[in-house]
């Protein structure tokens, strides 16, 4: 093989190294462009609606509080009310026994 043939086929080489280059390039920019889209859509939908998400959450969480404090409200009054009648049963009766 002469000179000039080796030449030749080293160009040859070169130049499929070059291309293949380039489409690393290429996928590479790619690559980067479908990151940076997925860190805006993180960025700008993902997390704003994670933290609606957790303010609902919140509320739901309070109302969820008020209405367990108005239920133990409405117990104690149960057991007021129970005692007061239980209180109320006995003077009955004594007044009964001592008429």
């Amino acid at each position: 093989m002469t000179d000039s043939k080796k030449l030749d086929l080293i160009l040859s080489r070169l130049d499929k190294v070059d291309t293949r280059l380039d489409n690393t390039v290429n996928k590479i920019d790619k690559l980067e462009e479908d990151i940076t889209d997925i860190k805006l859509t993180i960025e700008n939908e993902i997390s704003v609606n994670i933290k609606r998400v957790a303010e609902g959450h919140l509320d739901l969480s309070r109302h969820l509080h008020d209405a367990i404090e108005i239920d133990t409200e409405k117990e104690m009054m149960a057991i007021r009310l129970n005692s007061l009648e239980n209180e109320l049963r006995r003077l009955k009766q004594q007044i009964n026994q001592t008429a």
